[in-house]
């Protein structure tokens, strides 16, 4: 399509002057970070946004991090995937291919975070700070058949995202409890000891969570897309897909079958209809067409 072509164009235009890894996205972004860190280490308060925006396409890693392709694939460098099904353009060879530089896209801001975080440690950041690091969403790399993220797409190749948190006080442990983005906030308030009073906040923090006071936080996350009425809810064991009218819910049971292959709305009604409560209650207030979907197909009040 001429819209992917001119994309693949113009970062190739943009790139075309790099000559070492520190040109990179990643590197460069982490390395002002780091300036910037060292020129105001006087105050004894400090806020940092970082966004390396990796590894989001065009996966295109540096040379010592493209180790994870096919030595013998004599294909394409196929560095931005086009959307959609990858059946209709992509070979096997193809996506093995794609998949590899994406690990290398990967193994790369690995490396360029670690450079971050030994500075923070060497300034003595690590004494006293709070530190979030996670991303928006996922990617498809055709593990249902189709790459890039879209609404037809919520599966956890989208949905499950990193989620890693440091603070002095809490335990270096992994935690199995259910999040979801609008918690960060009053998350990060409750650290910094501000009281939430914003009636419009609908997350709640997790800080207990990090310390160890409690192992659970939700019953539930629900996800949406900013395109399309698709919809997910999904709790430890299940998730359930509400689909726009005319097709088809799915649902999937997470710990028998975590790729997500085997649709069983037809076979478990009752977990469906469970679901659906859960999901109507939620939507009630903001979101009647869905409300209304859900009650044409599961009869909830």
């Amino acid at each position: 399509p001429e819209e992917w072509r001119r994309l693949v164009a113009k970062y190739l235009a943009n790139t075309d002057h790099f000559e070492k890894e520190e040109d990179y996205f990643p590197a460069r972004v982490v390395l002002e970070a780091i300036n910037w860190l060292e020129e105001n280490k006087v105050y004894d308060r400090v806020f940092l946004w970082i966004d390396c925006f990796d590894p989001h396409e065009p996966w295109d890693p540096p040379p010592r991090f493209d180790t994870y392709t096919d030595p013998g694939y004599t294909g394409p460098r196929l560095i931005l995937p086009m959307g959609g099904y990858a059946s209709n353009w992509a070979s096997e060879e193809e996506i093995k291919h794609i998949r590899g530089l994406y690990a290398g896209e990967v193994s790369f801001v690995d490396y360029w975070l670690g450079v971050l975080f030994k500075r923070l440690e060497e300034l003595g950041y690590f004494d006293d700070s709070l530190i979030i690091l996670t991303a928006d969403h996922g990617h498809p790399l055709a593990d249902h058949g189709k790459f890039l993220k879209g609404p037809d797409r919520m599966y956890s190749e989208l949905l499950k995202i990193p989620f890693m948190v440091y603070y002095p006080d809490c335990k270096h442990r992994v935690v199995d409890a259910l999040i979801q983005f609008p918690d960060v906030l009053p998350t990060v308030l409750e650290f910094l000891g501000l009281k939430n009073n914003a009636k419009s906040m609908q997350g709640k923090s997790f800080a207990g969570v990090l310390t160890g006071e409690r192992e659970e936080h939700r019953r539930a996350v629900i996800i949406g897309y900013h395109e399309g009425e698709d919809r997910c809810i999904r709790t430890k064991e299940w998730s359930y897909i509400h689909r726009p009218e005319g097709q088809p819910d799915e649902l999937y049971n997470l710990i028998k079958d975590p790729r997500e292959k085997v649709n069983l709305i037809d076979e478990r009604k009752d977990v469906a209809l469970k679901m659906a409560s859960i999901f109507g209650k939620y939507f009630y207030k903001t979101s009647l067409k869905v409300v209304k979907g859900l009650q044409g197909r599961y009869e909830i009040s």
